[in-house]
């Protein structure tokens, strides 16, 4: 070997790759851990409605300081995700000592149970809304369902003159309704049929009970030829 040129020379070249690599691998970890490139600013390039300068400062705590190559935007990201209002966020290095954020808010649709909030694309997130909005009720994974289907009966149902502000769907998978006069409209399972129910209900509607002027209280749609009533003023003798 040692008789061969080219060998040598194929040697010589491995170990001066081998040494720039060491080099390389040397001089990252000092570029990572050197105080040199700090990063000085945080700039959120989206007009924010619902989520607070401090609550961003907050969950970033820790995360944005040091070095400029050593923070990493997809821990960044994942932080800013966490926060109640904000569905999406995007984050991208701006040398030399800035990150530029830009954040997607959700935009409060319903409430869902006693806790939460859905938002325009049928999700639930747990933020804080003092707005009057309809409640949502399911079991868990409905939300998009139930957003939907808010969707397509709130139209139908505005023909009652009175607002849609519940939509509830049972453990049993059975759609319920309930009006801001206080009329519940019980539905039933499948919810192409409810609808088709909630149409005819509002056909006879208009039609029969709505000239009556009566305030109505319950109404059950589950019958394949008509509807059940109870009026909100009726007495039993």
């Amino acid at each position: 070997m040692w008789d061969s040129p080219r060998l040598l020379n194929m040697a010589a070249g491995a170990l001066v790759g081998i040494a720039a690599l060491i080099f390389a691998i040397v001089g990252s970890l000092l570029v990572l851990r050197s105080d040199l490139f700090p990063v000085r600013e945080l700039d959120v390039t989206t007009a924010l409605k619902k989520t607070k300068r401090a609550e961003i400062e907050a969950a970033l705590q820790g995360r944005v300081a040091g070095n400029f190559f050593a923070v990493s935007p997809d821990e960044v990201r994942a932080a800013l995700e966490k926060l109640p209002w904000v569905r999406r966020a995007s984050v991208r290095r701006i040398w030399p000592d800035t990150f530029e954020v830009e954040l997607e808010e959700h935009v409060a649709f319903a409430r869902w149970g006693s806790d939460a909030l859905v938002n325009t694309h049928g999700e639930k997130f747990f933020g804080r809304s003092a707005d009057a909005l309809p409640l949502f009720i399911g079991p868990e994974g409905t939300e998009g369902e139930v957003t939907r289907r808010y969707a397509s009966f709130s139209p139908i149902a505005a023909a009652l003159g009175s607002p849609l502000e519940r939509v509830a769907l049972t453990a049993r998978f059975a759609w319920q309704l309930r009006l801001a006069n206080g009329l519940n409209i019980m539905l039933g399972r499948d919810a192409d049929a409810a609808e088709r129910r909630l149409r005819r209900f509002v056909d006879a509607y208009e039609r029969t009970l709505k000239p009556l002027n009566r305030k109505h209280q319950y109404v059950d749609l589950r019958y394949p030829n008509g509807f059940a009533l109870r009026l909100a003023d009726l007495k039993w003798i």
